[in-house]
C-alpha cells in the first residue's frame, strides 16, 4: 500500500514539473504573424539583409574622412652589429629605445582619388653613443587615378554594387513573406476546410441516424421491408465512419499547422474564421503592370545585367592606358643633442629645423601602357559581353512568364468567383430538396435509397462550395504575392 502511495506520488510530482499545454485561438493574420517571428527561413533572410545593410554602410562610408594613428611605444633594440673596413671586422653594441606617433587624415573623393595629411614624429635614444635625437614631419598628399575619368570607378563602382546587394536582399525578404504567407494561408485555410468537412460528416451523421431510427420504427411497425431497414443500417455505419475519418483530418491538419508555427503538438490550435467573402475586382492589365515593376525574379535579372556591365568596364580598364598624377608638400625637421641634455630642447632644436628648412615637394605622372597581352584582356571582355547579352535574354523571357502566369491567375480567380457564387446557390437548391426528401420519406412517399441520394447531393453541395471558396482565397493570396499587392485590401505589399 506504501509503495503504491509512492509511485502515484512519484507521477503526480513528474507530471507537475512538465509544461503545461498551451491554448491558440488564431486567425489567418495571426497565423502569419507567429511564421514570420519563428520560421528559420525568415529568420536567415533577415540576417542576410542585415548584413547587406552594414556592408551598404561601410560602403557608403568610404566617401567619408578617415583618421588612423600609428603608435610605437616604444621600440627596444640592444643587439651586436658590424662594420668592415681596411683594418678588419669591428662589432659594437647597439642599445636604443625609439618611440613615434604618426597621425593620418585621409579624405577620399568621388573620383576616386584621395587627399591625405600626415603629421607625426620620431625619436630615437641611443644609449651606447649617448645622443637623442627627434624628427618632425608633416605632408599633404594628392593622388588620382586617371583611369577614374573614362573607365573603371572603383569607390563608385563598389557603392552601387552594395547598393543593389542591400535591395535584392530587402526584395527577397519581401518575396519570402508572401510565399510564406501563401504557405500558411494553405495550411491555415487547409485547417478550415478539415472543421468544415468535419461539421459536414457531422451533420450527415445526425440526420442518417435520425433516418436510421426512423426506418427501424417503420421496420418494426411493418411498414418497410426488412432490407430498406438494413441499408439504412449500413448508411449510418458509412456515415460514422465519414465522421471518424474527418476528425482524423482535422486533427492532422491541425498538427501540420502547428509544426509549420512551430508550435508544441501536444498544444491546441482553434482557428477563427468565417466563409463570408468580398467580390475583388481585379484589372488583368494593371496586375500585369505591378508584377512586371515589383517581382524579385525581374528585379534580379536586371540587377545581374548591371552588375554584368560594372564587370564589364572592370575588365576594359585592365586593357586600357592606366595611370595616375600624385603631388606632395612637405616639412621636416631633424634635430640632435647629447642625451645630459633636456629633451625639451631637442624638440626645441628640431622645430627651429623644421621652421628654417624649406618644404620638399614633388609630382609625379604614373601611366602604364599595356603593349601586347595575345589578346587575353580582348578575349575576357568579349566574354563578359556574351554574359550580359545572355543576362538580357534572360530577363526579356522571364517578363513574357511573369506576364503570362500573372494573366493565367487572374483569369482562373474570376472563374473561381463565378463557381463560388453558382455553388452557393446549388447549395440552396440542395437544402430544400433533401429537406422535402426527408418529409417524403417519413410519409413514405420515397425508399431509403432516394433520400440516401439528395443527402450525398447536399454534402457534396457543401464540400465543393467549402473548394471553390477556399480556392478563392489562396488564388487572391497567390496573386498578392505574385504582383506584391493587396488586392482584399487595397494597399501595396
Amino acid at each position: 500500500m506504501k509503495q503504491s502511495i509512492l509511485i502515484w506520488g512519484c507521477l503526480l510530482w513528474s507530471s507537475a514539473l512538465l509544461p503545461a499545454a498551451e491554448s491558440y485561438n488564431l486567425d489567418l493574420q495571426g497565423s502569419l504573424d507567429i511564421a514570420i517571428n519563428r520560421s528559420y527561413k525568415m529568420r536567415t533572410l533577415k540576417e542576410n539583409l542585415l548584413q547587406a545593410g552594414y556592408e551598404l554602410k561601410a560602403a557608403t562610408s568610404r566617401f567619408k574622412t578617415q583618421v588612423d594613428l600609428d603608435l610605437k611605444i616604444p621600440n627596444y633594440t640592444e643587439t651586436m652589429r658590424n662594420f668592415e673596413d681596411s683594418l678588419g671586422v669591428h662589432y659594437f653594441p647597439v642599445k636604443q629605445a625609439a618611440y613615434s606617433s604618426n597621425l593620418v587624415i585621409r579624405q577620399p573623393l568621388p573620383t576616386d582619388g584621395s587627399i591625405d595629411l600626415s603629421s607625426g614624429f620620431y625619436t630615437l635614444e641611443d644609449y651606447y653613443r649617448r645622443r637623442n635625437s627627434i624628427q618632425l614631419n608633416t605632408r599633404l598628399r594628392i593622388t588620382q587615378p586617371l583611369e577614374a575619368f573614362y573607365s573603371y570607378n572603383r569607390i563608385k563602382s563598389t557603392l552601387r554594387q552594395a547598393q543593389l546587394h542591400f535591395e535584392l536582399s530587402r526584395k527577397q525578404l519581401s518575396r519570402s513573406t508572401l510565399d510564406l504567407n501563401y504557405e500558411v494561408g494553405q495550411a491555415f485555410y487547409g485547417l478550415v476546410s478539415a472543421n468544415e468537412r468535419e461539421k459536414i460528416a457531422e451533420q450527415t451523421l445526425r440526420v442518417q441516424e435520425e433516418a436510421y431510427h426512423l426506418a427501424q420504427n417503420k421496420y418494426k411497425a411493418g411498414v418497410i421491408a426488412e432490407v430498406e431497414a438494413l441499408q439504412m443500417e449500413v448508411d449510418y455505419g458509412e456515415a460514422q465512419n465519414s465522421y471518424d475519418i474527418a476528425v482524423a483530418n482535422r486533427r492532422s491538419q491541425a498538427n501540420y499547422l502547428k509544426q509549420l508555427l512551430g508550435i508544441n503538438l501536444a498544444d491546441t490550435v482553434r482557428v477563427d474564421y468565417d466563409l463570408s467573402y468580398q467580390v475583388v475586382a481585379v484589372d488583368a492589365e494593371q496586375a500585369v503592370a505591378l508584377g512586371l515593376k515589383n517581382r524579385l525574379e525581374i528585379r534580379e535579372k536586371e540587377i545581374s545585367a548591371e552588375l554584368s556591365e560594372i564587370d564589364i568596364r572592370r575588365t576594359r580598364a585592365d586593357g586600357r592606358i592606366t595611370g595616375s598624377i600624385s603631388a606632395y608638400y612637405d616639412f621636416i625637421g631633424i634635430g640632435e643633442d647629447d642625451r645630459n641634455i633636456a629633451l625639451s630642447r631637442t624638440f626645441d632644436k628640431t622645430w627651429q629645423n623644421l621652421s628654417d628648412r624649406p618644404g620638399n615637394k614633388g609630382v609625379s605622372l604614373d601611366i602604364s601602357i599595356p603593349i601586347w597581352d595575345w589578346g587575353v584582356n580582348r578575349a575576357q571582355v568579349k566574354a563578359a559581353e556574351a554574359g550580359l547579352r545572355k543576362a538580357r535574354y534572360t530577363l526579356e523571357n522571364e517578363k513574357v512568364s511573369v506576364e503570362r502566369d500573372i494573366r493565367d491567375t487572374v483569369t482562373q480567380l474570376k472563374s473561381s468567383l463565378k463557381r463560388l457564387h453558382l455553388l452557393e446557390k446549388n447549395v440552396a437548391v440542395a437544402e430544400k430538396s433533401f429537406e422535402i426528401s426527408k418529409n417524403r420519406f417519413s410519409n413514405g412517399d420515397i425508399n431509403s435509397q432516394s433520400l440516401a441520394l439528395d443527402r450525398n447531393r447536399l454534402s457534396q453541395a457543401y464540400v465543393s462550395r467549402l473548394e471553390a471558396y477556399i480556392s478563392y482565397k489562396l488564388l487572391l493570396a497567390d496573386l498578392a504575392r505574385k504582383t506584391f499587392y493587396d488586392y482584399e485590401n487595397d494597399r501595396v505589399l
